[in-house]
């Protein structure tokens, strides 16, 4: 009898737990990032298939991806902010579950009759096939950025409360759970995918987006319910409450209350100043083009502009596992399980980051959390400078990267060292693709490498840089969560998805420019 309370208060707390607005968000981010990861890699891998192994459709898609983000990121986020929470929630969950669905059936019907839709009007018909499939990707990969400002930039600020720490912890568990679907989830599908085929890997993610989509629409509704916080969201009214604290100091001299009249006063100049806005055709046409440019304004000043432009340019110089490093770990003489091991290290020290993220901001405050976490990162940044220098470094030092463009603009040209080891072994072709240059001997032919230290020192600081990535990652997440007035918080959250977008491609532009320099140095 004396261990009934004990029991029965240890039964009640899990059950309160597993039915708290906090679980049940992160029970729905997981369901909506597995079937996101799923749909992410397989749509790469069914574009490449479907295009004779060819990366093209594949490049072109990332191309869009990126565009629309770029531009249509600001208008998002209004759109985000001026509209009731669970409104957009439930509209974007739907929109993006529906356009993977319908993109899903689409492909499966190219898988089963490529052949006779190549045929049909000289291959016009499998083209369009293949436009609306980048095309609804698209607009599933823009629902999907409105559901991850909705829920990750604002309802996990709500439910959170003014309680900071508790905001952290959220941040930190919904971090991690990315990080493990960003693992698991590609696995999973790509397991059906290759001991069955892409037709049933199709159907898979069609059928899990239908039962999720459903479950993750009660989840939301739920969450909405048990909190009650969410159903109040600030307007734009600055300039109602402007007036209002302007004439409330003369109505309490004079022993008045607000009245009516003064009040229906207030609203009608209100209405009388935005009356010419909703009028004009060329006006409204114009809209979108000052939501971008208001946007992009309130982004600069904000106070933490700063704090978002160096995350952003995080995503132009972060080393991670893209297909630039993948393509490189593979010239050093990595193969797939190498390779598939450190992705798996990666997301491991990845996680160890999150969780020392909670504990330094707890005992550190949060600006120092995110000071230490960039000299962090930097110093294991500074093995893969090593790397450059180490034995079986693929790189010549010896060459000048300006020496091509110093030729160019003297017009004086000069033979140029030959390298120890040949440069031209990282080159890219006409579409931008990794592969031998024609001056190396066939794959095969090519004599082992003799030194495996450079790309261990590259990959190692590669793996360890990934706890100060991710713990700097939360901090300017949370920065912004916190100092972001809540009437503006999708519409900055949207801007600062542009400009990581914008400092990726720029990642990739420069890429493209260095292999061409070493191609030549080569």
């Amino acid at each position: 009898m004396d261990n009934a309370g004990p029991k029965k208060r240890c039964c009640e707390s899990v059950q309160s737990f597993f039915t708290s607005p906090k679980f049940l968000i992160y029970l729905g981010h997981a369901l909506s990032t597995w079937g996101d990861r799923m749909w992410n890699f397989a749509v790469a891998v069914f574009l490449v298939g479907l295009y004779g192994n060819s990366l093209l459709l594949t490049a072109v898609y990332g191309l869009v991806v990126a565009g629309s983000v770029l531009l249509l990121g600001a208008i998002i986020g209004d759109w985000v902010d001026k509209n009731p929470r669970l409104k957009v929630a439930q509209t974007s969950l739907v929109v993006q579950n529906c356009a993977v669905i319908l993109c899903g059936i689409l492909l499966m019907v190219v898988f089963q009759f490529k052949e006779q839709l190549a045929e049909l009007y000289n291959g016009w018909v499998l083209t369009c096939c293949y436009i609306l499939v980048i095309s609804i990707a698209n607009i599933a990969n823009l629902a999907s950025t409105a559901m991850s400002i909705t829920i990750q930039r604002d309802w996990v600020v709500v439910v959170a409360g003014q309680d900071s720490s508790k905001l952290a912890d959220m941040n930190a568990t919904v971090r991690i759970i990315d990080q493990l679907t960003n693992i698991l989830a590609p696995m999973l599908v790509g397991q059906i995918m290759a001991f069955c085929s892409n037709f049933i890997g199709c159907g898979f993610i069609v059928g899990w987006n239908l039962c999720s989509m459903c479950l993750e629409y009660c989840l939301l509704w739920k969450v909405y319910q048990k909190t009650p916080a969410l159903a109040m969201k600030a307007g734009k009214k600055e300039d109602y409450q402007e007036l209002q604290r302007l004439n409330s100091p003369k109505e309490l001299e004079n022993g008045q209350g607000p009245v009516e009249g003064s009040q229906l006063m207030n609203e009608t100049a209100v209405v009388k100043a935005d009356s010419p806005r909703k009028t004009g055709c060329c006006y409204q046409m114009a809209e979108p083009l000052r939501t971008i440019r208001d946007g992009w304004v309130a982004y600069y000043n904000q106070s933490i502009f700063f704090a978002g432009m160096s995350l952003a340019f995080l995503y132009m110089t972060v080393l991670g596992f893209d297909c630039i490093t993948t393509g490189y770990a593979y010239m050093q003489g990595l193969n797939g399980s190498v390779l598939s091991l450190l992705m798996g290290a990666s997301a491991v020290s990845g996680i160890c980051g999150t969780v020392a993220f909670t504990w330094v901001r707890k005992n550190c405050g949060l600006i120092r959390t995110g000071f230490i976490s960039g000299v962090v990162q930097l110093s294991c940044l500074m093995l893969c400078v090593v790397s450059v220098f180490a034995p079986g470094s693929p790189f010549d030092l010896s060459v000048s990267p300006f020496q091509d463009i110093y030729s160019h603009l003297t017009g004086k040209s000069s033979a140029l060292p030959e390298a120890a080891y040949p440069a031209s072994m990282l080159t890219i072709d006409g579409q931008g693709l990794l592969v031998n240059s024609s001056t190396v001997p066939p794959a095969e032919e090519l004599p082992p490498l003799q030194s495996y230290m450079s790309v261990s020192l590259l990959f190692s600081g590669v793996i360890a840089a990934r706890i100060g990535l991710w713990s700097f990652d939360l901090t300017v997440t949370q920065l912004i969560q916190e100092n972001v007035i809540e009437s503006e918080r999708g519409l900055i959250n949207g801007v600062q998805n542009s400009m990581n977008y914008l400092l990726d491609l720029l990642h990739f532009i420069m890429m493209r420019g260095l292999l061409k320099t070493i191609e030549r140095a080569g």
